[in-house]
Order: C-alpha cells, then sequence, then structure tokens
C-alpha cells in the first residue's frame, strides 16, 4: 500500500439493500447491490457476490485490499439478524487479513455517500431514512475534507418509518412500495395533510420529533395509526380505502414531507450560513421531495446520493474511510453510475447460443444504433443491454426498457405488457444534454434521474400520455396544466453508445428523446447478466433485445 492510493473495500450488510463498493484512492472503481448478483430482491447480509465482483473488476485480489469499512447495522441471513456484529467484522478479517476493518454509524455513512462525492465545497448534508442503526435522521456540516455531525434524530421519530406506514395504510407493500406512493401522490389532494404536519412535529423546530399519540404502539394493521389519527382524519379504520382516499393520503404525506424537509432546510441555512444542501438516506429516493428542494429558493445548489438508501452506504462507508479517517487530500465529483459489470461479446453469444436463440451481430457501431432506431421507429417496445450495469435503483441507459415517446400507445403497451404496473406511475424521458434545454426545465439531478422537470409548453402535447399534474396548493383546489416529467439527461462523455442512440433517434424524428424503465421483470431486481436479460426479454411483452451487438427479435 502507498499512502496515496489505498484499496478501501466498502460493504453494507444490513437488513435489506447488501452492497459492495471499492475505491482505489479517491477513485470509485467499482460497486453493485447484492441483490442483481443473487436475483434476490433487497438481498440482506454479507454481500459476497457483489464484494467478490468488486475485487474482479479492480483486478485485486484479497491481500491486497488495505481497509474494509462497513456500515452498521450489520445482519446476518433469515434467522440470524443479531449475529452480525459478532461474525461479520471477524469473517472479513479472515477473508482480507492484511486489511484493518471499520465499522462506522449509518447516517455517518448516508452523510457521507452524500457529500464527498458532491460538487459543493461546503453544504449542510440532510440524511433521512426509517431505522438505520436505530437513528433515523442526521443534520452535518461538510466543509472540503471534513463531515461535522449537528444534530440526530432517533427511533421512534422516523419520518420513514411515517412514510412506511401511510405506504401500508394506502394498500401498498411498505418496505418496498414507498415510490408507488410517491407517485400516486400526483393524483390527490392534501386534505390529511394538516394531521401529517401535527405528527411530524413541525412547529416544534429541531430535526425530528414524532407525536407518538397518532401511533398503535406494537400494532401493524392500518399502518398502526391510533384512534386519534382516525379521529382526526375522519378515515374509517379497518376499512378498504377509496381510490380517492388513498390518492389524498399520499398527496396529504408528501406534501407534509417536503414542508418538514424544507423547514429543516430553512433553520439550517439561517444557523449555519451555507446555501448548499446535500441529501442522503432512504427519504432522498423520494424525487418529488428532490424536485421540492430544488425549486424552494431556498439554496443555491442542490445534490442527492444517487444510490441513497443502504445500497449506498457501501460507497459512503468507503468515503469516510478515505476522507473522513485516511485525510485524503482529494475528493472525485460523482459524475456516472456505470460501476456494474460489463460482458464481452464472446460471453454475450455463449449464453445466446446456449439458449438456442437466433440473433443478427452487428459488429460496426453504426450498424447497432441503425437497427435500434429502425425498432424504436415501428413503436415497438426495445430491451437495451449495453456496457457495465447501473450501481443504485435506477435505469440509466445501460439495462434499460426504451420507447418512442411518439407512439400512441406506448404507455399502455409497457404497463400492460411489459411492467405490469398502476397507470399512475410515470417513465423517464431520456434526453441528449445538448437538446435537453429545448424540452425540459430541469435540475443537475436529472443526470441521475433523481429528480422530476417539466416540459415545456411546445411540447406537452407530445409527451402528455406521461406527465403529472403539478402539485395542488389547497384540498380540493384544482391542478394546474400537468406538465411535470421525469427527465433524465444524458451526457455524451458518460454514456456514448446510449448518447448515440438518443441522438440518431433525433435526428430521423426531431425528437432525442425515448421513454426508459429498467429493465426486469415484475417484483425483480434490475437484470445484470446476459442470462438474466434474455430470461426477462422472452418472459415479457418485449418485442425486441439489443444486447452487447447482437440484435435478438421474437
Amino acid at each position: 500500500m502507498t499512502n496515496t492510493t489505498p484499496h478501501i473495500l466498502g460493504i453494507s450488510a444490513g437488513s435489506h439493500d447488501a452492497a459492495a463498493a471499492l475505491l482505489v484512492g479517491p477513485q470509485l472503481v467499482a460497486a453493485l447491490e447484492e441483490e442483481k448478483l443473487a436475483r434476490l430482491r433487497r438481498a440482506r447480509g454479507l454481500p459476497v457476490r457483489a464484494i467478490l465482483y468488486c475485487l474482479e473488476a479492480a483486478g485485486l485480489r484479497p491481500g491486497e485490499i488495505d481497509y474494509v469499512a462497513l456500515a452498521r447495522p450489520l445482519r446476518g441471513g433469515p434467522g440470524a439478524e443479531q449475529r452480525g456484529e459478532a461474525w461479520i467484522p471477524r469473517r472479513l478479517k479472515e477473508d482480507f487479513p492484511a486489511a484493518k476493518i471499520v465499522v462506522l454509524d449509518h447516517h455517518l455513512c448516508h452523510a457521507a455517500a452524500a457529500f464527498f462525492p458532491s460538487p459543493f465545497d461546503a453544504a449542510v448534508v440532510l440524511t433521512l431514512d426509517e431505522t438505520g442503526d436505530l437513528q433515523t435522521a442526521s443534520l452535518s456540516l461538510g466543509r472540503g475534507m471534513e463531515l461535522s455531525p449537528l444534530e440526530e434524530s432517533y427511533f421512534p421519530d422516523s419520518m420513514g418509518s411515517l412514510y412506511s406506514r401511510v405506504t401500508a395504510l394506502a394498500g401498498f407493500s411498505p418496505g418496498g412500495d414507498e415510490h408507488k406512493l410517491q407517485w400516486l401522490s400526483s393524483w390527490g389532494h392534501p386534505v390529511y395533510a394538516p394531521t401529517f404536519r401535527r405528527v411530524l412535529g413541525l412547529e416544534t423546530g429541531g430535526l425530528l420529533k414524532l407525536d407518538q399519540r397518532y401511533f398503535r404502539a406494537g400494532r401493524d394493521e392500518n399502518g398502526g395509526f391510533s384512534e386519534k389519527f382516525f379521529q382526526e382524519t375522519g378515515l374509517p379504520p379497518g376499512e378498504p380505502l377509496s381510490e380517492e382516499c388513498r390518492a389524498n393520503l399520499a398527496t396529504s404525506i408528501q406534501q407534509a414531507v417536503e414542508d418538514t424537509v424544507l423547514e429543516i432546510g430553512r433553520q439550517a441555512v439561517a444557523n449555519h450560513k451555507v446555501r448548499y444542501l446535500c441529501l442522503g438516506g432512504g427519504m432522498a429516493l423520494n424525487s418529488m421531495l428532490v424536485e421540492r428542494m430544488e425549486n424552494s429558493g431556498l439554496f443555491d445548489g442542490v445534490f442527492v446520493q444517487p444510490a441513497a438508501g443502504n445500497a449506498g452506504n457501501a460507497l459512503g462507508a468507503a468515503l469516510y474511510c478515505a476522507h473522513g479517517l485516511l485525510r485524503g487530500k482529494s475528493r472525485s465529483r460523482l459524475e456516472h453510475l456505470f460501476y456494474g459489470p460489463e460482458y464481452s461479446d464472446d460471453a454475450i453469444k455463449d449464453v445466446l447460443d446456449n439458449c438456442k436463440l437466433r440473433y443478427r451481430y452487428l459488429p460496426k457501431r453504426d450498424e447497432l444504433i441503425r437497427a435500434a432506431v429502425e425498432v424504436l421507429c415501428q413503436d415497438q417496445i426495445l430491451g437495451w443491454f449495453e456496457g457495465r450495469a447501473e450501481f443504485g435503483p435506477r435505469a440509466l441507459g445501460a439495462r434499460s426498457i426504451l420507447a418512442s415517446p411518439l407512439g400512441r400507445y406506448v404507455n399502455e403497451n409497457l404497463n400492460q405488457y411489459v411492467k405490469h404496473r398502476e397507470k399512475f406511475r410515470p417513465f423517464a424521458a431520456s434526453v441528449t444534454e445538448e437538446r435537453a434545454g429545448e424540452f425540459f426545465e430541469f435540475h443537475p439531478a436529472s443526470r441521475f434521474l433523481a429528480s422530476v422537470g417539466r416540459v415545456k409548453p411546445a411540447h406537452r402535447k407530445a409527451f402528455e400520455s406521461n406527465l403529472l399534474p403539478d402539485r395542488p396548493a389547497d384540498a380540493g383546489e384544482p391542478a394546474e396544466e400537468p406538465s411535470r416529467i421525469r427527465v433524465h439527461v444524458v451526457d455524451r462523455k458518460s454514456h456514448p453508445l446510449f448518447w448515440e442512440l438518443l441522438d440518431s433517434f433525433g435526428k430521423t424524428t426531431g425528437v432525442p428523446v425515448l421513454f426508459n424503465t429498467s429493465f426486469n421483470l415484475f417484483g425483480e431486481p434490475l437484470v445484470c447478466s446476459p442470462r438474466d436479460a434474455v430470461r426477462s426479454f422472452y418472459c415479457s411483452g418485449l418485442d425486441h433485445l439489443m444486447i452487447g451487438h447482437f440484435s435478438v427479435s421474437k
């Protein structure tokens, strides 16, 4: 080891979303969630497969790792939750005999993942999640290489837990369907927002202090809410909610959460005179919350860690080790998220041949792009598998399902025959960086699909099937004309092949935009390997698959 280029392995080995990340000096060289290799959604415990991948991607042997940084909490497999703290560090010391093992607090890792890859020299750093290691929120001040904790909140004062409770009350699965509640919030009115503001203690100041009178301890039905909650809201406990009530619930909790986070930010700016914000923790995956912070006028810049949940703590642990413990002298901005596995054409061909598939080999790049554009212009749905896989929960053009936004029934076809999901959930609009401003209003977080933008008036007709209504200001007040959309801005340097596809589609149609959603079967992780892609292709309503330099049709 040299002092300037330590090899640091970061690991998140909690109760869900286990992952590994590897730094060489300040540079991230590999990162991946265990679920994508194990094909088990929200995989928990020690991410053995992800660790082996990171070593292989970096070309390192276990004996060449200098530090292993673990993010708390540490969990074993099913039935062994409490043993992680005891055996995981010991196991890792056996596997990495030359490495120093460090164990770091959960929200410290969230904060490190949010601040150190950001473009800001100084920022307020806010992290929010459900439980973590019993800490549920943190406020820190980042300056240069320093990250100084300011305030914390502990369970049961948890914004993430409240959001999960409402997820359950609205009829979704808590701990997995919170994103559905977020998108449903675009279609209701905030009739219950005053109650949720009181629950969140918005008037009390400080970080988080939830009013526990609104909950029933030890009871999970009805989201675990108490009679006081149901009396105030007028909702019927134990009875199925109407679609209108579900949408109003979603809108109300979303608005109350946004108001609370904005107030925390306002106090932080006033107290610390810093007008830049970094967001981390599972709540930072809420794109509409990020959009509200970006558009508030309170901050000069907002950065959100795109892999903001527990998986991102693998990166955060490694980064804090590099900067907080080893005092590294340089930080690296997060330019992209393509840190997963990549497969050669030979490896892809082996899978296609093994599956007895007929395919075309397109050795030249322009042939590949031309064939993909032809498929898309015929309003067919395309599976797109190219380059290194994404780290994080979002498809950014490496493992994506793509469709032309100009097709008349594109949303219906994607929802009914491919994704099998609710109509209220929007698809992303991927667009070349050079022409994004022609069609959309957006913020920097759109590079990682971490925020929500707007379609400019002249182009709303073209994208109307995928637009979200604006937020209604008051209960009963109609929303403005729909204009919000999930914007994904693609720069040529970070992802040249996907950029070329968008650019070529734009030259053919006049619109350098494709609808983009994750390449996976319902309820499964994002595809990672060629075999995953082939299976998902043949078990879904996809029309065509471009995988490496191979073209496969049904």
